[in-house]
């Protein structure tokens, strides 16, 4: 048994050549002209004399469509778009900032600081109060918290999501501003 190389899953992979055993096939040359429906040995033998391959790109048409093309080229093309497609994705990462209902002024500023520095790095960030036991009774202190720690990263980032109660905690999420 063989091994499956990861990077060979990407790719679709076609049939080409002896693969296909359709009896018709709509053949389309290597110029990119319509040849017509043929029998799939005339196909073979067209692309054969020109020293090139027959892939299957339509599998699903009735009949299936056949094209003249050397295929090696094929997916060496279709892997450097798939890397450059990638190389142009770029991820958000989100960045966790916990307080709580009894947060100091300056443990505040230095949190926000924090979050500043996220945000400007491009990634959103997730900030959560945290209530423990009788402070679940008082989440509008919470809320206040959320809405100065909104105020002082308002330079930078925008409000993703509104606070909101999950559980035991209140969550918020700040974006980065578009420039």
């Amino acid at each position: 048994m063989f091994k499956l190389n990861r990077r060979c899953l990407d790719i679709k992979e076609l049939q080409i050549n002896e693969q296909i055993r359709d009896r018709e096939v709509r053949l389309i040359d290597s110029n990119g002209d319509q040849v017509g429906v043929v029998p799939v040995k005339k196909a073979q033998a067209i692309a054969y004399d020109r020293k090139l391959d027959l892939v299957k790109v339509a599998p699903n048409a009735k009949p299936p469509v056949c094209r003249v093309m050397d295929y090696g080229k094929y997916k060496y093309e279709q892997a450097k778009k798939e890397k450059e497609a990638k190389k142009n994705q770029k991820t958000i990462n989100i960045k966790e900032i916990r307080l709580t209902p009894r947060i100091e002024e300056h443990d505040l500023n230095v949190k926000s600081s924090k979050a500043i520095k996220f945000l400007e790095n491009g990634d959103k960030v997730k900030v959560t109060v945290r209530f423990r036991g009788r402070e679940l009774g008082h989440t509008e202190v919470g809320k206040e918290v959320l809405g100065q720690f909104a105020e002082l990263t308002s330079e930078v980032g925008v409000i993703d999501k509104k606070a909101k109660m999950e559980g035991r905690n209140m969550v918020m999420f700040l974006s980065p501003k578009e420039l």
